[in-house]
């Protein structure tokens, strides 16, 4: 088995077979969320991209690193929202922003764009309405379409990123979770790193998860699974966990104590996820 040579600090419990272990060093130090005077800051741009899918222009945000060099070539991350969110729900709620420029700050983490998108790929794909609706739970499926033939080559084409599997991240929250969870196993030649915090029972099973079990054990390096204590949809996390462990899939699955379906955990998760990517 090989090792993922991660800091035993980040552990609570995890890789493929091995025993259930708590450390109790798992909460984001204070002020980890909270702007940070006297540090670099990144900055934070709104993009629209043709959508072949949907079959008009759609809009994601895009967060470029301090120091953002136009001309370097960056590793990316996909970042997904919920099922009530949109493009704007980790800025206005999670502040990515704030977090990486405070990481930056203490040298804990590799430069990275982060792609903020609408993971709702409809025409009218705001969160409004029955959000809980056919149309718009399809719709969060759709998105696998955009994501891979739509928004990614947009990406590629207009900022420099780095190519290779081992460059290119998708991590989400709820809703999101599930997406990228769904999206990075079934895309094994296309993400190497995998980061699903509480994933929403839109999460596939079985084979419609891991397609591709072989590319997959190949090309993953880092599956980060978590769920707080006290989610009520910790039932998929505990599923897709034992699921991955009969499957000999490394991954870390972290069970945060006290903690809920909401942006307290979410944040912490981001927090450590992002330290251990690229």
């Amino acid at each position: 088995m090989k090792s993922l040579k991660l800091p035993a600090i980040l552990f609570i419990a995890l890789i493929s077979n091995f025993s259930f272990a708590q450390d109790s060093n798992i909460i984001a130090p204070n002020g980890f969320d909270k702007p940070q005077e006297g540090i670099s800051k990144g900055e934070v741009k709104k993009i629209s991209y043709p959508s072949t899918t949907v079959g008009k222009d759609r809009v994601a945000n895009i967060y470029f690193p301090p120091g953002y060099v136009a001309t370097q070539e960056y590793p990316v991350l996909y970042l997904l929202h919920g099922i009530g969110g949109d493009e704007r729900e980790w800025l206005d709620q999670g502040h990515p922003e704030i977090i990486l420029d405070n990481l930056y700050a203490e040298n804990k983490v590799k430069p990275m764009i982060i792609v903020m998108p609408n993971g709702r790929a409809m025409k009218n794909d705001r969160a409004e309405g029955n959000i809980f609706g056919e149309e718009q739970v399809k719709a969060f499926a759709t998105f696998e379409q955009d994501l891979m033939v739509d928004l990614i080559p947009f990406i590629e084409k207009n900022y420099k990123v780095k190519s290779g599997v081992e460059n290119r991240a998708v991590a989400g929250l709820s809703m999101g979770g599930g997406q990228s969870l769904n999206f990075g196993l079934n895309h094994p030649e296309d993400f190497a790193w995998i980061g699903s915090f509480s994933p929403a029972p839109n999460t596939k099973q079985g084979e419609g998860l891991l397609p591709k079990p072989e590319a997959t054990k190949a090309n993953l390096k880092l599956l980060f699974l978590s769920c707080g204590d006290q989610d009520n949809l910790m039932n998929v996390s505990n599923r897709t966990h034992d699921f991955l462990n009969e499957q000999g899939i490394e991954h870390i699955y972290r069970i945060i104590p006290d903690h809920y379906h909401n942006f307290e955990y979410w944040k912490n998760e981001l927090y450590y996820f992002a330290q251990l990517i690229f």
